[in-house]
């Protein structure tokens, strides 16, 4: 799109009258509409919408109204924010003509914030699944490599953020769906913690592990947007009255105390997942960090509750919509089924689970300040891969890409997902913090955005 990589620099030049925000808004839908054919990025192009909020983006700074970093930046929403008169699809063919009455609280705080809207971006269906390989829509391809995955559910606002159609790109993350994008499309996905931000008006796809958070280029430019979208919302019984802070902040590896699971984030990662993630524990320990290894309370089995609690609360949620079975994806309507069959008795005890392992969790955060993963073990699958062979050993590409990060929506911790410095496709550095620590994760992985390929 433009010279401007970060939202800071593209402000910049808007408040120096370098460039207006209706040419920065131009420039950014001749990107969609270039890379649409490619990337399939994008359900719906509000181009007149576009114009119209970044003329009055113009108009207001030139008047002294200034709205803060995020005024004039063009944006892309995934399409489960609810936007009033605009088409609002789920990526299902059941919600395939709904106009929603209203606004999300999401996008209601970016409109507030003076940024443009371009449009709607593809998704997995119903947001359930890591593909993006939508049966009614078509597949999203990643911009690294468009025979690839760009990783789901939110992965038109990853491969429209990678692509450089928009500075971000709204998404949503029931187990990884926004560190899954990023770790796959080479960009920065952050899933705050459970209540920071509204699900007010987001189409959900679980009760109770639903999170909404951004993809970005920077980390910096991730705690921008979480500054313009946090914070309690009556209309959202699960927000949280936490109150809102400055995400962006400076600082520093030294004396940080990095945990380094030595139980399962190793285990089953593919050769090119564990050199770009050793190269970084390097780093951060060449930068003063201090190393802890630790063992983290149970992830595979925190992994099977996730499993039960999201399998029952989709069915749940769609259970109206089952006698329409025929407008549902093979691979949707596969899991609903599942759900329908998981006992009252287990779904009970994997939510007693969850309060004990989140107990567990909260004594982590005494031995260390935050915990390095990969964020996923694998790099992009090919579109259509059903199955990926790591350590010799096949193993479901949508249990594979998960893997890593279900634990941490099921606990409800924050946690970011960074690019590495890598030469081949993507591979993502998961930065885990405990409840509310958004800022000092962020500024971790702004300090390890400065790593480079060796």
């Amino acid at each position: 799109m433009s010279e401007f990589r970060t939202i800071t620099e593209a402000g910049a030049q808007l408040r120096a009258r370098k460039i207006s925000a209706v040419e920065l808004a131009q420039e950014s839908l001749r990107s969609i509409h270039a890379e649409q054919p490619r990337l399939n990025a994008f359900m719906t192009i509000t181009e007149e919408l576009a114009l119209a909020q970044a003329k009055q983006a113009d108009e207001e700074l030139a008047s002294g109204v200034d709205r803060g970093p995020l005024h004039g930046i063009p944006y892309g929403l995934k399409d489960v924010f609810s936007t009033k008169g605009i088409r609002t699809t789920c990526g299902s063919k059941i919600f395939a003509d709904h106009v929603p009455d209203h606004d999300s609280a999401v996008y209601e705080k970016l409109r507030a914030a003076g940024a443009v809207l371009m449009g709607k971006t593809g998704l997995q269906e119903f947001a359930y699944g890591i593909t993006c390989n939508n049966p009614h829509y078509g597949a999203i391809r990643n911009p690294r490599n468009t025979d690839c995955i760009p990783g789901g559910s939110s992965g038109g606002s990853g491969a429209a953020v990678a692509a450089g159609s928009v500075f971000f790109g709204m998404g949503s993350d029931t187990g990884g769906s926004i560190r899954i994008p990023a770790a796959y499309c080479g960009c920065v996905g952050l899933k705050p913690t459970s209540g920071r931000v509204s699900r007010y008006g987001v189409l959900p796809l679980d009760f109770s592990l639903d999170h909404m958070g951004p993809l970005t280029r920077t980390a910096h430019d991730a705690a921008l947007v979480l500054h313009a979208i946090a914070g309690a919302d009556e209309r959202d019984d699960t927000s949280s009255a936490q109150p809102v802070g400055t995400y962006s902040r400076a600082g520093s590896l030294q004396g940080l105390r990095v945990g380094i699971p030595r139980n399962f984030y190793g285990e089953r990662v593919s050769v090119e997942v564990a050199d770009a993630f050793a190269a970084a524990v390097k780093y951060a320990e060449s930068q003063g960090a201090k190393l802890v290894s630790l063992t983290v309370p149970s992830p595979s089995e925190i992994n099977i509750v996730s499993r039960v609690i999201l399998l029952s609360e989709a069915a749940a949620l769609l259970e109206p919509h089952l006698h329409r079975r025929d407008d549902f994806g093979a691979d949707v309507i596969a899991l609903l089924d599942q759900g329908r069959f998981i006992a009252a008795t287990d779904y009970v005890n994997a939510q007693r689970l969850r309060r004990l392992y989140q107990k567990e969790w909260a004594k982590v955060w005494s031995d260390v300040d935050c915990i390095f993963t990969p964020t996923a073990p694998i790099v992009a699958p090919r579109i259509g891969e059903a199955e990926v062979m790591i350590d010799g050993v096949a193993e479901d590409v949508r249990l594979a890409t998960t893997r890593f990060v279900r634990a941490v929506n099921v606990i409800g911790m924050p946690a970011v997902s960074i690019p590495l410095p890598v030469k081949g496709l993507p591979v993502g550095l998961q930065i885990i913090g405990p409840p509310f620590a958004e800022a000092e994760i962020l500024s971790v992985g702004t300090e390890m955005e400065r790593q480079q390929v060796g």
